[in-house]
């Protein structure tokens, strides 16, 4: 079998352990301990370097940098001791870039805050940074991000929020009403007709359609509204923002990563069409 890919390189890993001789041994154990990770117990060091940087080995050497769930709260460790060095004035300029770069590197993006974003989260934070009335959105992706998979019922919820908030998003940018009292369904509808992204109101294909009107790209676009509406009704089934007689059993980090990986699919597609210049919907209004 061929071995599983660290998602966070030891490059990324090296720089942010460089730093850590300026923290307090304590600190650094403290920001571990707080997403669930141990130290390893009778941990011989295997490299030079300080006590504060041979406590920050004696957890990261047990993380599986190969699982997702790991990392995700590994990456919140990280965050938590960037911010300490940048609060204690111990990180350089020269490092952050470096730090920023390796991350980049592996998929991931430290936004301005020192927010580590992984992939599907930062690639629509890049889409969002045009956009001025985007804070709904970004509310919703910081939910996804910090929630994972440890806990699926919040992140079903947070994907189902996040459609609703992309949706009434592209409704403010194209200058439609946006009715609060719609369910998702009709927001999501309302969206991609507004983007002319809804296969009913595409013309009929002929032998020079253009890709946005095959046939092709109608079943598509079905089949993902259709999964979208699917993330919405699956939050009111199993998600959070209910109150509950019983809670939901059998959920796991797979339903999560299905939810969530849906959800970022659908707004992608919509905040992609709406700042792509050569999108139809400019040239067809």
């Amino acid at each position: 079998m061929t071995p599983q890919r660290d998602l966070v390189s030891r490059a990324t890993r090296n720089a942010i352990r460089r730093p850590m001789n300026v923290l307090a041994r304590g600190a650094i154990c403290e920001y571990w301990e707080n997403e669930g990770f141990q130290a390893i117990e009778g941990y011989v060091p295997t490299r030079e370097g300080g006590v504060r940087q041979t406590a920050f080995d004696s957890y990261a050497t047990g993380v599986d940098w190969a699982d997702e769930e790991q990392v995700r709260r590994a990456l919140r460790v990280f965050e938590s001791l960037l911010r300490r060095l940048r609060k204690e004035g111990a990180l350089e300029s020269a490092e952050e870039v470096e730090i920023s770069q390796l991350l980049a590197r592996d998929g991931c993006q430290l936004d301005e805050e020192l927010r580590i974003h992984v992939p599907r989260v930062a690639h629509l934070e890049l889409h969002l940074a045009a956009l001025g009335n985007a804070s709904g959105i970004r509310s919703e992706l910081e939910r996804v991000r910090r929630v994972g998979t440890e806990y699926p019922d919040d992140a079903i919820g947070a994907a189902k929020q996040l459609i609703e908030a992309t949706a009434k998003l592209v409704l403010y940018e194209r200058g439609r009403p946006v009715n609060e009292n719609d369910d998702v369904p009709a927001l999501i509808k309302q969206a991609q007709q507004a983007l002319q992204l809804h296969p009913a109101a595409l013309p009929a294909s002929q032998a020079s359609t253009p890709p946005d009107n095959a046939e092709s790209i109608k079943r598509i676009l079905g089949a993902l509204s259709s999964a979208a509406i699917g993330v919405a009704e699956l939050r009111n089934r199993y998600g959070t923002g209910h109150g509950r007689l019983t809670a939901p059993t059998g959920l796991g980090p797979r339903h999560a990563r299905f939810a969530v990986g849906t959800a970022c699919t659908w707004c992608e597609l919509l905040l992609d069409t709406l700042q792509d210049p050569d999108a139809p919907w400019r040239n067809h209004p």
